[in-house]
Formats: C-alpha cells, structure tokens, sequence
C-alpha cells in the first residue's frame, strides 16, 4: 500500500514545515516540499492520498503509562487491551506502554507473560511493558537482567501502598543498583505510604470518610518527601530515575534542584493534574469519586508550575496513568470509606486533545506539544526513531489533526469503557481527522477502520534520554 499525505503542515519537536509524507507499508519512505515536482509524482503513484489542508500532520501520540485490566482495589480497571486501544487510536495514541505485575511468591517473567497473554491479539495499537517489581529479592533483581535482553527496558517500583506494591529503601536502592548496571530505567511512584497510611488512620477515626479525604490524607509534601528521597537513592546508586504521575510543587521542585545539579532524573506529569483540581473531589454527595486517583487532584495553584516545569523540559512527558473505573458499580465500593474507593481516572483517549489546549492557551509551542505526548516518551523508553517521528524509515504511525474544529468532551461520545467523563461537557478546539498505524488507516472521517489484533508488542531499546 503506497498513501501519500499531501497539502499539511507537518509538526515535529524539531519545528513545523509544509511538507507532503510519502508512506510504503508499514514505514515513511520520503517527505518533500508541499507541491514539488516530487510530490506530484508521488501522488500518480499512490493508492491512497490524504488531503491534509489546513490540518497538522504529526507523529502518533505514545502514551507511556497506561493499566488494562489491572487488578486494584477489589476489582479490575474497566477497559481492556481492545477496548482501551481502540480508545486511544480514536485519541491520536498509536503505541501505549502498559504495566505488567509480579505477583509476590511469583518471577517478573510470569508477570510478563500474564500481561502478554492478555495484550496479545487485542490490541488496535501497538504496545509494550513496564515490569512492576513487587517482590525485590535475588531471584527478581537477577531476572532484571532477563527482561532487559527481551525489550522489557524500564521497572516500577512503589513507595507507596503498604501492603501491597509498597518497597523499601532498601529494595529500591538494590533495584537501583542493578539497573545501573544493565542500563534499565527505574520508575518511581513516589509518596510516603507508611506516613500517608498514618493520617488515613486518624482521618477515619474521626468519620472524615468522603471522596474529598482522599486528596486530604495525601499533601503534597508526602509527595515532595518521597521524590527528593527516591532522587537521593538514585544519585548513590548511579543510576537514571524517572518520576511518574508528579502532581504537585513540592515534587516538581525535587526534580529541578537534581536536574540542575546534571542529574539523571526525568519526570511526567498527567492531564488530570494541569486541567482537574481538589475542588473536583469535593463535589457534592458521592460524585467526588470519579476524581479519585494517585497521587491526588491538587489546588489549582500547583497547575501553573506543572504548565512552567513542561515548558522548562522538567517535566519531559506528558502521560495518562490511565486506570478507568466505572462509577455505577467501581467506584461505588466506596461509599462510606473513601480508602476502598478504586484509585483511578479514564483519560486516555482525551491526552493528545486536552494537552493542544496548552498550545491554544499559549501555556506550550507546537512543537513542544508533540515532543511532550510523542517525541519524548519515544527517546525516553527506546523507541525513538521508530516511534515519536515522521522521517524516512519511521514506522507510519502519523495523526492528521484539525486545529479549527471545535468539540465537547462527553462519556456519550467517547470510546473508553466507563459511564463517565472527567471532562464532562469541556468544550474544547481541536480534533483528530485520521489516524494511521503502521501505515493502515485505523481511524477514517469519523470512523474506527482498526482491527483488534492489529497491535504488535514493541521490544524497546535502553532509554535514549539520558543527559
């Protein structure tokens, strides 16, 4: 299949040119100068052209932490491997990096394979996997190792949740240390879970049980605590370290001071924490719990050093955390106790819109736009070039984007599998036209063209970030 995708403007981190893209099955083969010669000898050529006036033309969003039919809480998240990349093509998300669990007793290979099992012959997009380590001992660090060889380049350790993922110092350090060694990235969840533990203790002996005491029993601080700490491990260790879901001013502040020293540390943000604020968990009555997630939604005011930290490259990515759960029979286990209300937002397919609206707003460039949600996540988990760009020998996964239409955020119209929206009513500027994964149209004037099983597992590369 040749397509040709004529008349746009394509977008990269490097800049914005007009430029027509020369597809060959699955990779980029050329670009040229809009109307060249060149290109109209392409176009007598091609089976297929696109016409992308006015539109963008960007390479497809990677979304680096996202959880499929995870297990948490007394239940599982909502969508699965078919349903959540479906969502995510609808959104401009080509490639998703999901989070495969050891269980305790059991190897990070069974955990591997139990994910592989599940992603295997669903997915609409191509994907890969995070290990979770939650049983640091030798056999685990050793199977480091192993998971590195087969393209598993990056491991998820938690600071919080006792008893459950929660790890150490000791435990991280040892992770830490390993990857030092055979070049794996470390990925921290980083709050204080045995003090936040504490103040959710107290916090229910006093009957403060709604949505909102979530957030409460949670400060920033324990947050800010937890990411100096895990950048101090990291620093004896020698090793790279990357923050996921920062949420606060006190975590951003951590990761500037080690950036400015030449440390290794990366960090992402979400959209939940630059559009949604703790005021969302106190909506009345019960309605708070479609807010509830980890780290939690914070004051407002934290938002525009999130916006400063993405601009200033402290936050280097921009992913979802994505963890849907539904209102009417998930996030309902928490009536009464807000500690069993399922931790968790869908956003999955509204990341690559919601973070435009940081371009709209004049909060981040176009180009930084697509190196924060593509380029970025791309170099940072070894997957750049072949994800993350539009050059000859990419794979074609390109979005062509409408940045005149307008459009209204809506559970009624959107493609993850809950009954709510985050972003209920948002009206927004901004949409997806089309979509190509590999070189095949999987979203088309409106419609999903996909087919599960179209995905493939991407084996990745060390992280290609490093300073």
């Amino acid at each position: 299949m040749r397509i040709l995708i004529k008349n746009g403007t394509v977008i990269t981190a490097e800049g914005a040119a007009s430029l027509d893209v020369l597809i060959e099955g699955e990779r980029v083969v050329a670009l040229s100068t809009g109307g060249s010669d060149v290109a109209g000898s392409w176009q007598a050529g091609a089976d297929l052209v696109l016409d992308a006036d006015l539109k963008y033309v960007i390479p497809g969003g990677v979304d680096a932490h996202t959880h499929m039919e995870m297990p948490f809480g007394g239940t599982t998240s909502a969508d699965t491997f078919e349903t959540g990349t479906r969502a995510a093509a609808w959104g401009g998300t080509t490639m998703i990096i999901d989070f495969a669990i050891q269980t305790k007793g059991q190897s990070l290979s069974a955990g591997l394979d139990a994910w592989q099992a599940k992603a295997d012959g669903a997915c609409a997009v191509d994907y890969s996997f995070h290990a979770i380590i939650s049983d640091v001992n030798e056999s685990s660090l050793k199977e480091m190792n192993v998971l590195v060889q087969q393209g598993v380049t990056s491991f998820k350790l938690f600071m919080a949740y006792p008893g459950v993922f929660y790890a150490t110092d000791r435990e991280i350090f040892q992770a830490m240390d390993r990857a030092a060694d055979n070049g794996a990235l470390i990925m921290m969840h980083a709050e204080n879970g045995i003090a936040i533990d504490a103040i959710v203790a107290s916090a229910l002996a006093k009957g403060q049980t709604d949505p909102i005491f979530h957030g409460l029993t949670r400060p920033a601080e324990m947050e800010g605590e937890a990411v100096h700490r895990a950048i101090t491990l990291a620093q004896v260790a020698r090793a790279p370290v990357y923050i996921v879901h920062v949420s606060s001013s006190p975590a951003l502040a951590a990761v500037v001071q080690a950036r400015d020293l030449g440390q290794n540390v990366f960090a992402e943000t979400c959209p939940q924490y630059l559009f949604l604020s703790e005021e969302d968990m106190a909506r009345p009555g019960f309605e708070g719990a479609k807010f509830v997630c980890t780290p939690p939604l914070r004051p407002r005011h934290h938002q525009a050093a999130l916006w400063q930290g993405l601009r200033t490259d402290d936050l280097s990515v921009v992913a979802t955390d994505h963890c849907p759960f539904r209102y009417a029979d998930q996030k309902e286990l928490g009536v009464g106790d807000f500690t069993k209300i399922p931790n968790g937002l869908p956003s999955l397919e509204n990341r690559m819109d919601l973070i435009y609206q940081g371009v709209v707003a004049g909060e981040i460039s176009l180009s930084r736009w697509v190196e924060v949600t593509s380029t970025n996540p791309a170099k940072m988990f070894g997957l750049y070039p072949k994800k993350g760009s539009i050059a000859p020998g990419s794979d074609a996964d390109i979005v062509i984007y409408d940045p005149l239409v307008g459009q209204t955020i809506s559970a009624s119209t959107h493609h993850m599998a809950v009954d709510y929206s985050c972003y209920e009513g948002k009206t927004i500027t901004g949409r997806v036209d089309a979509v190509l994964s590999r070189g095949r149209q999987v979203i088309t004037a409106g419609s999903y063209t996909g087919d599960a099983g179209h995905g493939r597992f991407v084996p990745r590369q060390l992280c290609q970030h490093l300073r």
